[in-house]
């Protein structure tokens, strides 16, 4: 491949500022050759959001990487690559550092791996502006501290001085995007940009990156598996499948009208609030129940300050099965709840019990004996399975801390879970990096009803998967509910997925029940504001109803005297509208950036 340092070529008035034409990727690897793009063609155009979906392996990240120039050696790329009207494909090393930040920019889905955590935010921000030859010295502070202040971070003169672990996800995802601003981008690429975050905090970034493609004519490459953010955000959308493209179009005829079956597949995946209609309440058992938690109180003692109270009074119960939903909001104390029910936390004060003993009291030995009938899965099945062990172990593996059983009633038990959660009872002799996502978290779910658990806690189990798997999961999670009739702790932020399952639902804020009941009653006719807030806030995958959605929303935080940090153009700072030339057109971010 020819290289080149030529890099004064300009889009055309109104061209693409990002394009694809023909490109096609294939990697060399010890098992073969793998085929991950195959020859598609895409643009995206000055002030256009195009949302590229598809589930895991359909090759949108490797599509995205190619435009950076980003993919490793092993891979044959082929077809055309335009940034900004400069060629990805003939660029030298040097020329695509230069492109790097100049031309095309990169959101991530987690900030915390894209910020460094030893690094305070100002350096790491006139890092970016000195490399790139945008501002020195103070002038580099003045840039960043208006960065800042543009993405509606408080305080910026005080906070770009503080390290990325003092601020919230959603502030460090707001730092994340000024980054990528810093240098003036002609696109950004926004990598499942929030998948990680709260539905509120989830909004709140949608409504700063549609700013940003509004009044400085940034085009963005969102890639996401949320189809509600589709709706929210995207003019275009595009569908990959297996490294095709299967469809693209307007937002409008791709959402209402798919004409692909792996589109119209994706679209009935996807959980819908108030899809599934009034249903009885779960008939009460006699004696103790599965979980009941009585004025809660837990605390974390930091050296020389104010213990902090996570959790404050917190009363609720789980009955034998009943899937009980927590949500809220991160930082809300879902997760503290949780593990305190587990016995890995202290409480403060307060009681908490399992199956009618009291944990909070209980020494080790009976604790443990108490755990055989408590189940638990994890949110991230790849951190939580052994790595070393193969799957049929990691199954056994409770049965064999409890000395439940011989070895061979163990392996039949661990059939019989693989039966339950449909994989193959050949699925036991392979590691847990040779499966995909979703049957991670089948092999967790098997794991935790391995002791037949009275009880179950479920700690954000469906977040990272795909909806496809995500809806799978949760068809046979509730089918093993059904048989097992384990009492269920749900914890979660997505509230269509706690729609569809829960019995009731408790509303956490700030340590604190907000609100609780049957879960038509909370999540169709919420009294709280907050629990109102909540459901405003969560995107559906119709761009009609979201805009409506959205636009209600902000009328209600006018109304409640609220305001989200949003977009902050400094008067004096001109927009940028690439596509249209002048004297203006490359006036750049606020200060000059």
């Amino acid at each position: 491949m020819t290289t080149t340092d030529n890099t004064t070529d300009q889009p055309l008035e109104g061209g693409a500022v990002l394009s694809f034409s023909d490109l096609d990727v294939k990697f060399n690897t010890e098992f073969g050759r793998v085929h991950a793009v195959k020859g598609i063609s895409l643009e995206v155009k000055p002030g256009e959001v195009l949302a590229l979906v598809g589930e895991s392996g359909s090759g949108k990240s490797v599509t995205s990487t190619s435009a950076l120039g980003l993919l490793p050696r092993n891979a044959t790329v082929n077809g055309k690559i335009n940034v900004a009207g400069k060629s990805v494909d003939t660029m030298s090393d040097r020329a695509l550092r230069k492109m790097r930040g100049d031309d095309v920019a990169m959101v991530f889905q987690e900030p915390m791996t894209a910020l460094n955590p030893v690094l305070t935010v100002r350096t790491q921000m006139v890092e970016a502006l000195e490399l790139h030859g945008k501002a020195y010295g103070t002038d580099a502070d003045a840039k960043a501290i208006e960065l800042l202040r543009m993405v509606g971070i408080p305080d910026p003169e005080r906070r770009l001085f503080q390290y990325p672990h003092e601020f919230s996800g959603g502030q460090r995802q707001r730092i994340v995007i000024a980054m990528a601003l810093s240098c003036d981008p002609t696109v950004i690429i926004a990598d499942e940009p929030t998948t990680a975050l709260d539905v509120t905090v989830q909004a709140e970034i949608l409504d700063l990156l549609r700013s940003l493609k509004d009044e400085l004519n940034t085009g963005i490459l969102l890639i996401t598996h949320s189809m509600g953010v589709v709706a929210d955000m995207a003019d275009r959308v595009a569908v990959m499948y297996k490294g095709d493209l299967v469809e693209q179009g307007s937002v409008h005829e791709v959402l209402m009208q798919p004409k692909h079956d792996y589109t119209k597949r994706l679209l009935d995946a996807v959980p819908r609030l108030g899809s599934r209609g009034e249903t009885p309440p779960v008939a009460q058992t006699e004696g103790a129940k599965a979980l009941e938690v009585n004025d809660l109180v837990v605390e974390f003692h930091r050296a020389g300050k104010t213990p902090f109270r996570a959790v404050d009074g917190v009363s609720l119960s789980v009955s034998r099965g009943e899937i009980v939903g927590l949500v809220g909001e991160s930082g809300s104390g879902k997760s503290t709840i949780a593990r305190t029910a587990l016995g890995l936390i202290p409480a403060a004060s307060g009681e908490v019990a399992i199956l009618g003993e009291d944990i909070t009291q209980m020494k080790r030995k009976p604790l443990k004996a108490l755990r055989k009938r408590v189940g638990v899965v994890f949110q991230d099945p790849a951190s939580s399975l052994n790595p070393r062990l193969p799957v049929g172990d990691c199954i056994a593996e409770p049965m064999e801390v409890h000395k439940i059983g011989d070895k061979k009633s163990r392996r039949d038990k661990v059939a019989e879970l693989l039966d339950a959660v449909e994989l193959p009872r050949s699925m036991a002799n392979r590691y847990p990096h040779e499966l995909s996502g979703g049957q991670r978290q089948r092999v967790s779910i098997a794991r935790a009803l391995s002791l037949d658990p009275e009880l179950l806690v479920a700690d954000e189990p469906t977040s990272a998967l795909d909806v496809s798997v995500q809806a799978s999961v949760l068809k046979m999670f509730t089918a093993l509910q059904e048989e097992y009739n384990f009492g269920c702790l749900f914890v979660s932020h997505d509230l269509a997925v706690v729609d569809l399952l829960a019995d009731r639902v408790v509303v956490l804020k700030d340590g604190k029940v907000v609100e609780q009941g049957d879960r038509s009653q909370v999540l169709a006719n919420p009294q709280e504001e907050y629990t109102k807030r909540l459901l405003m806030a969560a995107p559906v995958p119709d761009p009609d109803e979201q805009r409506k959605r959205r636009e209600d929303r902000h009328r209600f935080l006018e109304e409640v005297g609220e305001s989200e940090h949003g977009l902050h153009i400094s008067p004096e700072a001109p927009s940028r509208k690439r596509s249209v030339p002048g004297p203006d057109s490359g006036a750049g971010m606020p200060g000059g950036v």
